[in-house]
Formats: structure tokens, C-alpha cells, sequence
């Protein structure tokens, strides 16, 4: 397998400039509340709605709405399995931001994105269910606050702030110092989005976007970020479930994450890395999570969240902001 550039840096969202304390001042949104988040044409944000309506017509069929999430995760993940691999899926307009599914093909970011949101979407009861059920739940997860307001910059764009603000909100809880051997990074410079802009189409068709961007990648450096070092990996896999949230940690600068995935425990009983593959161009069940590890030398570890139910999600904003100055410190 080739290994990975810095380009592949998992800089992928946001809001505004961080307020007090360097906690982002968004306000707070239900997916059963929130307004239709479409601000782009459906054809340019929803991709594949026959592929949606066949998943979700065959986990209505069969009730998976009875399993816990790490099951969900799973069956609605092996429904991904084979999708072709496409990168940059999120960037689709040159000036407007808006949450975006698309089924034809995936990156790593938005296949463990779609799965969690499908996993989401099919716990809330609806007689059919549509694109914009969907879109809803990756507004809430894609955005700080569960809010996109069409601007870019609301958007999350770096994996390990996303474990911190959907932590936060009740999304899911990162486990990574619970499951032992963990370290803190510090010193990881932070600039990815800045220094490659010219890969993002919104900040190079938008030179005004930059500048905010740097206080947002600024602030995401401030980030106690930690992680289990690749060495220790396999001592901890026998505690990891299915559908946790594995961030691959980079050894290098510009971002903390390099890529993301989900734990899938085959028949084998060997807890695996399944994630959208830019070697193999397609979403792949691969090696045990240390091997995969092994396999690049610019892997150093691993950053864990587990999936929450929907009924766990924080909805006051008093509360969010509450949990997101205590996980900051």
C-alpha cells in the first residue's frame, strides 16, 4: 500500500471565530427541528437517492431500528461496502456551504459520516423516510451546533475537533483514555486547510475565508488531543466494538487525524479497520486496526469514539457549551 502524503491530512469545516475562552459562539439545533438545510439544488447535494431508498427500505423491512448502534453502524456500513472511492466529496459549490450526501461515492470522512447519520436517521419514526431526514442528521453532526448558515467556515473541518464538539452535544463519546496507554499530543502545529487552500474550493475561490480559517486552525491546535500510541494498539483491540470511530493520528504536522474509519468485528473475531480507501478506491473491510497501523509508517496512533443513541443527544445550548468548556479545559 502507497504511503500517505500530507494532502491526505483530514482537514475537512466552520463557523465564525472562536469566542470566549476559544469555545465557537454557535447557536444549537435539533435534527427534528432545524430547518430544511438545503441551500443548493438537491441534485448537487443528494447523490444516489436510489441506493438510499433500497438501504432504508431493507433496515425498515427488517427492523434494525431494534439493534443498538454498534450494530447499525454496521449493517447500515456493510450497505456502503464496495462504494467507489472519491475525494474531496465535500467540497461542491465555490461559495456555498451546505450538508451533502452522496451515495455514488465516498471519502473517509463521509462514509463513517453517512453511516452514523443513517444509523441516527432510522431511530426517529417516520412514515417514509426522505432525503431530507438524511441531510438533517449530517447537518447536526457536520456543523458546530448542528447549524450551517451556507458559510464554509461552519463547518468542522479537522477530525479531532469533531470528537470534541459532538462529544459535547451527546453524539458520541471518545473513549480513547479509557481504553489505556493513552498520551496527549502537543506542539502539532495545525494548518492544513491554510497551506493547501488551493486544493478547497472554497478558499480558493473565496481569499477572504483564509484568514478566519487560520484562527480556527489556531484554535484547534489549543485542542487536548490524545491518542493511543500505534505500539500499544493491539494490547487495547479486544475492547473495541463495532462501529467505533477509529481517527488514525498522523506522525506529521498540519493536522492531528490523516484518516478515519469504523471497527468492524468479523466472523474471524478479529476487530477491523472498514473505511473508504483511497489505495483500493472503494469502502474495504481491512486488516485488524493495528495492522492497518502497522501497514503506513506515518500512522502513530489512534483517536476512539463511541457512537451514542439519539435520546443522549444535548439539546439545551447552556448544556453544550457547558460540556464543550469542560472537554476543552
Amino acid at each position: 500500500m502507497k504511503k500517505m502524503t500530507r494532502r491526505r491530512s483530514l482537514a475537512l469545516g466552520m463557523m465564525g471565530v472562536p469566542g470566549v475562552m476559544g469555545v465557537p459562539g454557535v447557536m444549537l439545533s435539533s435534527p427534528d427541528l432545524m430547518a430544511e438545510p438545503r441551500t443548493l439544488p438537491m441534485s448537487t447535494i443528494f447523490k444516489g437517492k436510489d441506493k438510499f431508498d433500497k438501504i432504508v427500505a431493507k433496515a425498515v423491512r427488517e427492523n434494525w431500528k431494534n439493534y443498538p448502534v454498534s450494530s447499525r453502524m454496521i449493517l447500515f456500513a456493510r450497505e456502503l461496502h464496495g462504494t467507489p472511492y472519491v475525494n474531496y466529496t465535500l467540497e461542491i459549490d465555490d461559495h456555498i456551504e451546505s450538508p451533502s450526501v452522496n451515495f455514488e461515492g465516498l471519502d473517509c470522512w463521509t462514509f463513517f459520516e453517512t453511516t452514523l447519520g443513517l444509523s441516527r436517521m432510522i431511530m426517529r419514526p417516520r412514515a417514509q423516510y426522505s432525503q431530507e431526514d438524511l441531510l438533517r442528521e449530517i447537518q447536526w453532526t457536520r456543523y458546530r451546533g448542528g447549524n450551517c448558515s451556507s458559510c464554509y467556515l461552519d463547518r468542522i473541518h479537522y477530525l479531532a475537533e469533531w470528537f470534541f464538539e459532538n462529544e459535547a452535544r451527546g453524539n458520541a463519546t471518545d473513549i480513547t483514555r479509557e481504553l489505556g496507554y493513552a498520551q496527549r499530543i502537543t506542539g502539532r502545529k495545525i494548518s492544513e486547510m491554510t497551506v493547501l487552500w488551493k486544493h478547497y474550493r472554497y478558499l480558493r475561490e473565496n481569499p477572504d475565508l483564509r484568514a478566519p480559517m487560520k484562527k480556527w486552525e489556531d484554535y484547534v491546535a489549543r485542542l487536548p488531543v490524545h491518542y493511543i500510541p500505534k505500539s500499544q494498539v493491539s494490547k487495547i483491540e479486544p475492547k473495541l466494538q463495532d462501529g467505533d470511530i477509529i481517527g488514525i493520528v498522523t506522525g506529521g504536522h498540519g493536522g492531528f487525524c490523516s484518516h478515519v474509519g469504523i471497527t468492524i468485528r468479523t466472523n474471524d473475531k478479529v476487530a477491523r479497520f472498514m473505511h473508504a480507501s483511497r489505495n483500493y478506491r472503494k469502502v474495504v473491510i481491512d486488516k485488524s486496526v493495528s495492522g492497518y497501523l502497522n501497514s503506513f509508517r506515518s500512522h502513530a496512533g489512534i483517536i476512539v469514539g463511541r457512537p451514542l443513541e439519539v435520546d443522549k443527544a444535548v439539546l439545551d445550548p447552556n448544556q453544550y457549551q457547558s460540556n464543550l468548556r469542560r472537554l476543552i479545559g
